[in-house]
């Protein structure tokens, strides 16, 4: 009896080492944590402009391709930044500025119809952000509203850019686009030039073109400028 009492023991100790051993042996380290969503907004700013090229020409054939537009794609992201940073969605930011304001900073010379899609999506902390998904849903919910599918598609426009930013569990993406309508660069001082609004990008092409700013007067003949 004793004897067997023995082996009993000595087969479980025996298989106690084996099941430790296989346990440290199967064990693995934690999963990596997902990249910052920061540093994939240039992806998901790429994707939502080719899913847009593709809306538009599934739309309208006929429309113009577009192209890639450095500058305004720094205004867009320079909206989306403030939209993120200051908790908002709107085409004004509470200061009252608009992307128009901004464009004609970087571009005292621009001439033209310049449309604005915004919208703003929210993801799962901690995880890894999904961008071809994410873009998706932007996309989707702009076909879904009429004048923004309507802005979109407006075949005039010749050049887009995309801005992301996030905040939280929120990424607010600005989509801009722009046309110059055949119109000559403008002349006039920036600061004294209007922007006109439009509730459609059709209305803006059926408007009269704004009359040219009068050429300024001719410099005095400094003769004229001597006393009698």
């Amino acid at each position: 009896m004793r004897m067997t009492f023995g082996r009993t023991l000595e087969i479980c100790f025996a298989a106690g080492l084996s099941l430790a051993a296989a346990a440290c042996a199967t064990s693995t380290p934690p999963p990596a944590p997902p990249p910052d969503p920061r540093t994939q907004m240039a992806a998901l700013e790429a994707r939502i402009f080719a899913l847009v090229e593709a809306q538009r020409l599934a739309i309208d054939p006929h429309a113009k391709p577009l192209t890639f537009d450095t500058e305004l794609a720094t205004v867009a992201r320079k909206h989306s930044a403030d939209m993120a940073a200051r908790n908002y969605l709107a085409h004004a930011g509470p200061d009252g500025r608009t992307v128009a304001d901004d464009i004609m900073d970087e571009d005292a010379n621009f001439q033209g119809l310049l449309g604005e899609n915004l919208a703003a999506q929210h993801f799962a902390v901690g995880y890894l952000l999904n961008v071809e998904s994410l873009a998706h849903r932007f996309v989707d919910s702009w076909l879904a509203s009429p004048s923004h599918k309507n802005n979109l598609a407006f075949a005039a426009y010749d050049r887009s850019g995309v801005g992301a930013a996030v905040s939280g569990d929120t990424v607010y993406v600005t989509d801009l686009f722009a046309t110059d309508l055949g119109l000559q660069p403008a002349q006039a001082d920036p600061k004294t030039r209007k922007v006109t609004q439009f509730a459609d990008p059709g209305s803006a092409r059926d408007a009269p073109a704004p009359k040219a700013a009068p050429p300024p007067p001719p410099p005095a003949d400094p003769a004229d400028l001597l006393p009698d």
